[in-house]
């Protein structure tokens, strides 16, 4: 067969507008205000080796390693229909602990073995561990909270409520949890029936092919855009602020080498994994770089396994960016991912002047409350990641609180906030002038404050207090983040990660980093 380019654009919207039904089921069925709120999830279509062929616009953290998670599923298990696979372990193909990914196969009649598979990931806000939303500041993922290796969660059509029940065993919110859980078996679902249409109207033979030939077409784009790169060497680096435990001004170094039409990434000078939990796993560093060389893509083509085949990875295992187990990782997916896409971006600014912009936050100011609310006499935990400001370009100023980069969640609204939690939300705006002037500037942050109502144990990770996102051409770097506690009129600069146990009445205030100045 040869691929009828009308056909390939149908299959490439059809194959898409089935990971994006699937999120709008998860959306609308979740429980926590983690996912229906700030669509914390992503969900996508893969082949029956496992290789992703098309994703919704959702997360790139989660998108870029998913693959992994449903190849370990696969290895794991010999697939029945009806079955679903639950895992969330970092070092086989996930990301944290809190991100679960449920998998799902797709079998039809008179064939004996899965034809496709589906598969989702979403943030859960509390999957145990040593502290409230499971963002702890830890030494070792088995403080992190509970280690899911693939498992069957649904059997034949049936769910595991033996496996659910020591799910729920293990977590401070299990109403939440069991809820969540549940609406990922449903988006599952949703995209079974959809693939299973699809099949049943243009036959096996058809959907597989042009499966097929959108990962080629997409390579075949990937390799174009690369080549109009400049052949050579481009190096760049950044630090991290610290672990949260002893380590401090941690480097991320990357040399990129362009060839023709393939690139190679070439991490081995960056620092080896530390005590603190921003280790990153090989998983996360891959997602960061097909985020980055699938925006660079000016054609709108389906992100999938196509897209990787011309970019190589080198790393050094053991490094802060192909951590080892144990080491702790919840930190990882979250604001190492975010500074090297920084780096990434930092290398290629040299080859691409017009295409680069400056950098954005660099983090996702992760905030994680939990304790016991008298209003309604349960354990609450919430967790939320806060918008920042996005790096100007060659073209035009950076959106001010938004998300970026390897996050691509919503802010959550106050007044779900105020519905769910013991919280009263007292300044939520824009942080004015936080970001690098320049002859585009970049746009600013944001405040949350929060005032809690019930006495609660505050975690905070995040990133760019004290290494500014930087500018670009001239342009001035955005201005760091601030953490603060207010206790008692008394007001206390906190670190960029800390955890603290805080009373009732008390105030968190976060300000978030602007993004940096493009040119003089």
């Amino acid at each position: 067969m040869k691929a009828n380019p009308i056909l390939l654009e149908v299959f490439k919207n059809k194959l898409s507008s089935v990971s994006e039904e699937m999120g709008v089921a998860l959306n609308r069925t979740a429980f926590s205000p983690n996912i229906k709120e700030r669509r914390d999830f992503s969900c996508a279509v893969f082949n029956n080796s496992g290789d992703m062929i098309a994703q919704a616009a959702h997360i790139p953290v989660h998108l870029g390693s998913m693959p992994l998670s449903v190849k370990e599923a696969i290895r794991e298990y010999d697939f029945e229909p009806g079955d679903m696979v639950v895992l969330n372990d970092p070092f086989k193909g996930g990301t944290h602990l809190p991100d679960i990914t449920i998998v799902a196969p797709v079998f039809i009649e008179g064939i004996n073995k899965p034809v496709f598979y589906v598969a989702n990931r979403a943030h859960h806000s509390d999957v145990g561990g040593m502290s409230s939303g499971s963002m702890p500041l830890a030494t070792s993922i088995f403080q992190e909270g509970m280690i899911i290796p693939p498992l069957k969660l649904v059997k034949k059509g049936k769910l595991d409520k033996q496996l659910m029940s020591f799910f729920l065993n293990n977590v401070r919110t299990p109403y939440e949890r069991e809820g969540d859980f549940l609406a990922q078996i449903m988006a599952n679902m949703t995209g079974l029936r959809r693939m299973e249409e699809l099949i049943a109207k243009y036959s096996l033979e058809t959907v597989e092919f042009y499966s097929e030939s959108l990962i080629d077409y997409s390579e075949k784009i990937m390799r174009k855009t690369i080549l109009d790169i400049p052949d050579g060497e481009y190096f760049f680096k950044d630090y991290m602020d610290d672990d949260g435990i002893e380590a401090e001004k941690i480097k991320i170094a990357v040399k990129i080498i362009i060839k023709d039409d393939n690139a190679a990434l070439d991490f081995s000078d960056t620092s080896q994994q530390v005590p603190g939990s921003i280790n990153a796993v090989y998983a996360i560093t891959l997602s960061a770089a097909l985020y980055v060389f699938r925006s660079l893509v000016n054609e709108n083509i389906p992100t999938n396994a196509g897209c990787l085949k011309p970019i190589k990875l080198i790393t050094k295992k053991g490094s802060l960016i192909d951590a080892q187990f144990p080491s702790a990782v919840v930190g990882g997916n979250v604001e190492t991912s975010q500074r090297v896409v920084d780096v990434i971006l930092g290398a290629l600014s040299d080859a691409l002047k017009d295409k680069i912009p400056a950098a954005s936050q660099g983090t996702m100011n992760n905030v994680a409350i939990g304790g016991f609310d008298i209003r309604t006499n349960k354990q609450f935990t919430y967790y939320e990641t806060l918008a920042g400001g996005m790096g100007a370009s060659i073209e035009s100023h950076g959106e001010s609180a938004v998300h970026s980069h390897m996050t691509n969640t919503l802010n959550t609204p106050i007044e779900a906030l105020e519905y769910s939690y013991p919280f009263l939300v007292t300044e939520y705006s824009i942080r004015k002038s936080s970001g690098g002037i320049g002859k585009f500037c970049g746009g600013d942050g944001l405040v949350r404050e929060i005032k809690l109502l019930s006495d609660a144990e505050i975690t905070v990770l995040s990133e760019r207090r004290k290494f500014a996102p930087y500018g670009l051409f001239g342009g001035e770097n955005g201005k760091k983040g601030k953490n603060i506690i207010i206790k008692d009129s008394k007001v206390f600069d906190m670190p960029p990660k800390f955890n603290i146990k805080v009373k009732s009445g008390d105030i968190l205030r976060i300000e978030t980093p602007g993004g940096g100045g493009y040119g003089k």
